[in-house]
């Protein structure tokens, strides 16, 4: 059986790869435009806490993805992290949504 759900060896790697490389380039675009505009300093606090939040939802729904299914508890292990996941990333989207009300007030 299976160590984790069957998918090709390289594609946990190209995942890690892929978000890692994204959230960069996200972040750096982000930090570029944060320098420009100093004065909603609030808004781009609460982009970088989704940041934070989105990375974290990540690394829960990959851990879930990547479990041992042969584990005796596997289902409780990987709905666990799989609800952490969902709450990570609805409390990211929440702060992002703050950011963007920032933002967009004059």
């Amino acid at each position: 059986m299976h160590k984790h759900l069957p998918m090709e060896e390289e594609v946990m790697d190209l995942l890690i790869g892929v978000f890692s490389v994204v959230m960069l380039i996200v972040t750096m675009t982000v930090v570029s435009l944060w320098r420009k505009n100093r004065t909603r300093r609030l808004a781009f606090h609460w982009i970088f806490a989704h940041f934070l939040l989105l990375s974290i939802a990540a690394y829960f729904a990959l851990r879930a993805i990547s479990f041992d299914p042969t584990h005796a508890q596997a289902s409780e292990e990987i709905s666990l992290l799989l609800g952490k996941a969902g709450l990570a990333w609805g409390a990211g989207m929440v702060c992002l949504l703050a950011g963007i009300v920032k933002l967009s007030r004059r």
